[in-house]
């Protein structure tokens, strides 16, 4: 991996250099824009919509629409005085249980790397905050835009989080909530003994993009100059439920059943190890 960003983090008067990661990456299969006749790529050239007249980089600046449909241009000076930190620190502001902070606030994940003679107080500050069971509530200057973040602790690793601001938080405004829904006790009891059923440790690796795997084999096979297949068709989708207690009562069935037969699969994966 490559690091994106060097500063330290900030913790009272301990100062610890670290280096950032990017910690995902995105698995999309990518496309350009091509002419279809001979595959050649699109390009597209930055007009001004006034004169007509192709404008170089040099020449552009940012700007704001305001609701009149006036433009406000703001240029590099205009830019200077804003109050962002640049002194690239990770300066640590509180302690927090994790499940106080709703997953909906987190933006993008990155590792910390602790850099030069930065690894006791990073090791250090790692093994306390483990054990004290918190995380880190911290605010740090990324990409010319500051963000409130956390700091925890992911296989030994520092994780910093970004965080969007409170007001980048939309609200519910649908209008089933303000409606008096009846749901029966046995129903509720039904939907519970359903959840029950189908409760088991999260383990990613079993999950994979189907959609990303085909379109791959789409690619290959043009590639190949084979003749592409399309994909069967998937079951029609079910429409909702009329009798909702019969149909939570068949999906219990079939999640036990499921269960069951993962069940007996499991001894021989085991005997096959121990052979």
């Amino acid at each position: 991996m490559r690091s994106i960003w060097k500063g330290a983090i900030s913790f009272g008067l301990v100062t610890i250099p670290v280096k950032l990661y990017s910690a995902t990456e995105q698995k999309d299969v990518t496309f350009h824009q091509v002419h279809r006749e001979d595959g050649g790529r699109i390009r597209y050239k930055r007009v001004c919509t006034i004169d007509g007249e192709e404008v170089p980089y040099s020449d552009i600046a940012k700007g704001y629409e305001l609701a009149t449909g006036e433009i406000v241009v703001l240029t590099d000076e205009d830019f200077e005085d804003l109050p962002l930190s640049t002194s690239r620190r990770i300066d640590v502001l509180q302690f927090t249980p994790a499940d106080q902070i709703d997953p909906i606030y987190f933006a993008k994940s990155y590792y910390l790397e602790p850099d030069a003679q930065g690894a006791k107080p990073y090791v250090l500050l790692r093994n306390a905050l483990e054990s004290s069971g918190q995380v880190a509530v911290v605010k740090v200057a990324l990409r010319q835009r500051e963000s409130l973040a956390t700091l925890r602790v992911r296989d030994g690793v520092f994780v910093l989080e970004t965080m969007l601001w409170p007001d980048e938080i939309r609200t519910p405004d649908f209008g089933f909530l303000e409606e008096d829904v009846e749901v029966r006790p046995q129903e509720l009891k039904m939907a519970e003994s359903l959840i029950t059923t189908m409760v088991a440790d999260f383990d990613p690796a079993e999950y994979h993009d189907a959609y990303r795997e085909a379109l791959q084999q789409v690619i290959e096979a043009k590639v190949a100059g084979k003749e592409v297949v399309p994909a069967p068709e998937g079951e029609e989708e079910a429409g909702p439920a009329v009798d909702l207690m019969a149909a939570l009562r068949a999906s219990v069935e079939a999640a036990k059943k499921e269960r069951g037969a993962s069940a007996k699969k499991e001894p021989k994966k085991k005997a096959r190890k121990t052979a």
